[in-house]
């Protein structure tokens, strides 16, 4: 025994110097920071436990980002967890400790162990993924999950030496060097330790007797089963093994298989058969009927399988999902009533079902993009993931209806919502966008997400008007101001860039700007006149009439707008033949052997206004004798509509009346003298006395003898003036030149004195010319007469007039006088 313990003792010596080697190593690692970049992605390692606040990595530096650019571009960590584990410091660039990090808690025993999120940038997109791999610490000793502690074995005295007894395993959190490593047992004279690995790595031990067992000299045994692991500081757990000997009953009981397969449907109905396990005992009474049950084991599958105990059947008691287990392991055990006890494994493979749809996350989208986005502009960033696994984990992502939208896949579950082809506002101001996610399970399941997305406008497209060009129309003789014509131009563009103003293109009408003529309503587009139009004088004029939008830069488009002057009445027909004088008779001749018909004269008139206002018509107001003569009603001819007899008067005079068709109607009246005779004598002696030219000579001669009166009286008004004033000059001279006193110059009433000179006013001349045979007079303006100078000498007491030339005053107007 004591060698026994000897050599149980030198394992665990030898074993404790071994993990003393790998914790070091295992330090070494902790220690280091292991950054790799490959494809985008960033991947960090760090041991579990690290407080809050503590640095994992520089995140800036790690992807070539300066901080301006990590602040630009809103840098966020995005993740479909509920709890975030990490933090970055944009201010720094460094990523940070947020929340305490269990390995155990985020992995259980999954290795290596890991958990990964996104970092988005926008202005422009960018998206990088960073893994962090979480190392384990040794944070976790071995646990026995029993109770009480304490396991209890009921040995008959007869087992032979080598039968096994299966002990409970325990359990370690942690995983790799710092997992679960050995089991030792108290050192003892009956029992030894043998070791067993399982598929997964785990390990169970079975207590092999070693030794026969002697009720008579100790019916019970009492040992310890530690459990420790190869962490720094290595930590262990302890349970205490009870070990009843009971009399013989030497057969324990024996399963028909080794290792049991069974297979399940994930989501399969709580109370459903799965297997059945059966183990036989060839002891017979108490000693060979066999109860099973399930060995407490890793993990939660004693929570989701329960045993009969008496007939073996496995069901399911709990709630199956793939995506938590994939596998399961079971250790059934088969006991007889003796305490003897087989054991047997059963492996349960779970198989998929697509329960699961997939989950759609937004994790950055532009509401509002310009129409002028290039094809391939990056709308939206998507993370799609699906907890089902192969096919029924597979997605395919696509946009509902027909949508200028198309999605490519980026790194692992993310999504771009890019654009596929020009936007136009002008047609689709908006977009409703249905993402739907579809994975190819059976049958499938798709879930999805609206976005809207809206447009923003291009100044893009011209002000368009209704037509090519307008037509307006007029009427002449109209007032200024007057409303010619709208013209109207829209703009599909919206907003700023829809606001159309209209200008007036500067063109010339007639040598003169068209801006003199109409003006324009730059926000209406009304087009009024500026002056009264005359239709005879300009009867339709082009104006160019430009629409302007507000954008940046302004888009117009131009249209011609013809101004039609439409004709009033209002202008009367003008005869042209015969002419009227005021001195003189005019007299057409007829014949006294004219006949029926005859052409006596023609009427000739027009009228410059157009269309029906010109249409003229002739009618005969009044004549000496109406049964004679008659007016062509269109053409204006005069003709005899009898026979001319000797009877007729010589002397005739017809007044015909020209009429336009005009609303109201304008006209013009002529007086035709019309001589009947055959003689030329004949028909003077009847025309010399016609009362018109008497009483215009009478006037002419009134009008002739008052002008000659009143141009007499007014030039002997003038002579008697110039004749009183040069007396009254010469009188005061001679009155001066034989008086003593001192001279007091005295100035007439609108003499001026400039410098000591005195200057007369001026004297004009007046030239009448009067004709006997006109009534127009002409009346020129002579040039100014000569000036009076009256010298003063101060130095002398007197003063002296010297005429320096004498004239007459109606032959010679300039008389210059000097006094000195």
């Amino acid at each position: 025994m004591m060698a026994l313990r000897r050599s149980s003792t030198h394992k665990f010596l030898k074993w404790r110097l071994f993990h003393g080697v790998g914790r070091h190593i295992r330090l070494l690692i902790l220690l280091l920071h292991v950054v790799n970049m490959v494809g985008g992605q960033i991947r960090y390692s760090i041991p579990e436990e690290m407080k809050k606040g503590s640095v994992i990595g520089n995140v800036a530096q790690d992807l070539g980002l300066d901080l301006k650019r990590l602040r630009s571009g809103r840098a966020r960590i995005v993740t479909g967890e509920n709890v975030q584990y990490t933090e970055l410091k944009t201010d720094k660039g460094i990523l940070v400790v947020n929340e305490r990090i269990d390995r155990e808690q985020l992995c259980g025993d999954v290795t290596p162990c890991s958990f990964s999120f996104e970092v988005i940038l926008e202005n422009p997109m960018e998206l990088h993924r960073i893994t962090v791999e979480v190392l384990d610490i040794n944070d976790h000793a071995p646990v026995f999950p029993i109770k009480d502690k304490r396991i209890s074995f009921e040995i008959s005295e007869s087992a032979v030496v080598g039968v096994q007894f299966p002990l409970q395993s325990a359990e370690d959190l942690d995983v790799g060097q710092n997992a679960l490593q050995d089991y030792v047992l108290s050192p003892n004279d009956n029992f030894i330790l043998q070791q067993h690995a399982n598929p997964d790595g785990s390990k169970y031990v079975e207590m092999v007797l070693q030794k026969p067992l002697d009720r008579e000299r100790h019916p019970n045994l009492s040992l310890k089963l530690i459990a420790v692991d190869g962490g720094t500081p290595q930590r262990s757990g302890t349970v205490t093994i009870d070990v009843t000997v009971l009399d013989a009953n030497d057969n324990a009981p024996v399963f028909n298989q080794s290792v049991y397969k069974a297979s399940v449907m994930e989501n399969t109905m709580t109370g459903t058969s799965i297997i059945s396990v059966n183990a036989t005992d060839a002891d017979s009474g108490s000693y060979g009927l066999i109860t099973y049950s399930l060995s407490k084991m890793k993990g939660s599958a004693a929570d989701i399988f329960s045993i009969d105990e008496n007939t073996g059947r496995i069901y399911v008691s709990g709630q199956i999902d793939y995506e938590k287990d994939k596998k399961y392991e079971v250790r059934v055990e088969a006991k007889d009533q003796g305490g003897l006890t087989g054991t047997s494994k059963v492996i349960v493979d779970v198989f998929d079902v697509n329960d699961n749809a997939p989950v759609i996350t937004i994790m950055s989208f532009s509401n509002m993009v310009s129409e002028d986005v290039p094809p391939g502009t990056t709308i939206a960033i998507l993370n799609i993931k699906d907890a089902d696994s192969e096919r029924n984990g597979q997605i395919h992502c696509s946009v509902a209806g027909k949508r200028p939208f198309k999605i490519e896949s980026s790194i692992t579950n993310y999504y771009n919502l890019v654009s596929d082809q020009h936007f136009d506002r002008e047609s689709v101001s908006e977009y409703n966008i249905t993402i739907t996610a579809t994975d190819f399970g059976s049958p499938p399941l798709s879930s999805s997400a609206n976005l809207n997305l809206k447009i923003s406008d291009v100044n893009d497209n011209a002000p368009l008007f209704d037509k090519s060009s307008y037509s307006a129309y007029i009427t002449e003789n109209n007032s200024p101001g007057v409303f010619v014509f709208a013209v109207s131009a829209r703009d599909s563009d919206w907003n700023q860039n829809a606001r159309v103003s209209y200008l007036l293109e500067d063109t010339q009408v007639s040598g003169s700007p068209v801006s003199s003529y109409v003006s324009l309503n730059s926000e209406t587009g009304v087009v009024s006149a500026i002056r009264s139009f005359d239709y005879e004088q300009i009867k339709q004029f082009e104006l160019i009439i430009k629409a302007q939008d507000g954008g940046s830069p302004p888009l117009s488009s131009n249209v011609t707008v013809t101004i039609l002057i439409q004709d009033q009445n209002d202008n009367p027909p003008q005869v042209l033949y015969p002419v009227q004088t005021g001195g003189s008779v005019v007299a057409e001749m007829v014949p006294r052997s004219a006949d029926v018909g005859y052409l006596v004269t023609k009427v000739v008139a027009v009228d410059v206004d157009s269309g029906q206002n010109a249409w003229l018509s002739y009618k005969l107001q009044k004549a000496t004798d109406r049964a004679l003569f008659e007016v062509g009603l269109q053409n204006g001819e005069i003709r005899t509509i009898r026979q001319v007899t000797d009877k007729d008067t010589v002397k005739q005079r017809l007044t015909v009346i020209v009429e336009d068709n005009g609303q109201p109607s304008r006209s013009a009246t002529v007086i035709v003298n019309v001589a009947v005779a055959d003689s030329f004598p004949e028909v003077l002696s009847e025309f010399t006395d016609f009362p018109h030219d008497k009483e215009y000579n009478d006037n002419l001669t009134f009008y002739l003898v008052l002008a000659l009166a009143v141009v007499s009286f007014l030039f002997i008004t003038c002579l008697v003036v110039i004749i009183s004033v040069k007396i009254y000059r010469w009188r005061q001279s001679r009155i001066l030149y034989h008086s003593n006193l001192p001279v007091i110059p005295y100035y007439p009433p609108r003499y001026s004195d400039t410098l000591g000179t005195g200057t007369l006013q001026h004297v004009y001349n007046y030239e009448v010319c009067r004709t006997t045979d006109s009534r127009k007079s002409d009346c020129k303006f002579g040039g100014a007469g000569s000036q009076n100078v009256l010298i003063m000498d101060p130095s002398s007491t007197g003063t002296m007039q010297r005429i320096q030339g004498e004239k007459s005053i109606l032959d010679e107007p300039d008389s210059p006088l000097e006094v000195s």
